[in-house]
């Protein structure tokens, strides 16, 4: 369910972000929240190997794993210079698979024609995915802590 309150914590948090990381020039940021209404945010890994980049998002979602929370928001956001606006980027499509662990509930920003902040589903991103493929007992997804174990 969309959470305007969540959606513009998550726009500052990662504006404030690409601010203090890229002062100039070219800038992304990315925030995830989860159930636990813990903010985790990254950035892309520069270097001079195209192929060992990472998207924006890994490092957040990467600590969502880490500490065994359910993510129910994402947004990566993106300017070209300290002089123009932010944009925000849909997920990939592979960090539509990534996100995706967390359940088709997970509200995540998308890059809309008049550049307005949107959050949707990601369901309504991929209606036909291949999961519907199998039995939801099937695939691997997000299973909370056990009550007995950190």
């Amino acid at each position: 369910m969309r959470d305007p309150i969540i959606e513009q914590k998550l726009f500052q948090l990662a504006r404030e972000l690409i601010r203090q990381r890229y002062p100039v020039g070219w800038g992304g940021a990315a925030v995830i929240r989860t159930e636990q209404n813990h903010y985790f945010s990254s950035v892309a890994i520069e270097t001079a190997n195209s192929a060992a980049s990472l998207c924006i998002e890994v490092g957040a979602i990467c600590e969502a794993h880490k500490y065994n929370e359910k993510v129910t928001h994402c947004l990566c956001l993106v300017r070209d210079s300290e002089a123009d606006p932010e944009r925000i980027l849909s997920p990939c499509g592979i960090c539509q698979e990534r996100l995706r662990f967390w359940g088709d509930e997970v509200q995540v920003g998308v890059t809309t024609p008049e550049g307005a902040p949107l959050f949707v589903p990601l369901k309504e991103l991929q209606p036909y995915h291949w999961t519907a493929a199998y039995p939801p007992e099937e695939l691997e997804h997000f299973r909370p802590a056990h009550p007995d174990r950190p």
